[in-house]
């Protein structure tokens, strides 16, 4: 085999040769050959935006209800006097509507602390002798 080297080797020639100052005037010449108005460029989003400012709008009321329904639906409690003066201003109300709506726990609460034995109200009839002020009381 033939022993091969670039460097002694003659190098072909390419066929393109740029004109003398070429790259100098290059840039003068490419502005010249640009239109004269710049085309108007309309951004993606610019068309969008009404679309993408009515999609944020429902987002936000869509997280806005669940925290206007917790602030209106909280129950306010009715003091004790109130609750009393509804109840008796109210004509077609009677004790048994009353008793039917009770719950155990409710009856529960209503019984007296201190329950009375019959012994405690046998000594305190023995021991006075005015029977009719008893009755009255």
């Amino acid at each position: 085999m033939k022993e091969f080297k670039l460097e002694n080797e003659p190098k072909i020639e390419s066929g393109f040769k740029t004109p003398d100052h070429y790259f100098d005037h290059f840039s003068a010449k490419v502005l010249q050959q640009l239109p004269e108005s710049e085309p108007k460029v309309i951004s993606i989003f610019q068309k969008r935006k009404m679309v993408i400012m009515m999609v944020a709008a429902l987002l936000v009321l869509a997280l806005m209800i669940p925290i206007y329904t917790g602030i209106s639906t909280t129950p306010k409690e009715l003091d004790q006097t109130t609750l009393e003066n509804y109840l008796t201003y109210q004509s077609n109300l009677n004790q048994y509507d009353l008793v039917s709506e009770l719950e155990t726990e409710d009856i529960i609460k209503m019984q007296p602390a201190h329950s009375t034995e019959d012994q405690v109200i046998e000594d305190i009839l023995t021991t006075d002798t005015d029977m009719q002020h008893l009755l009255i009381e």
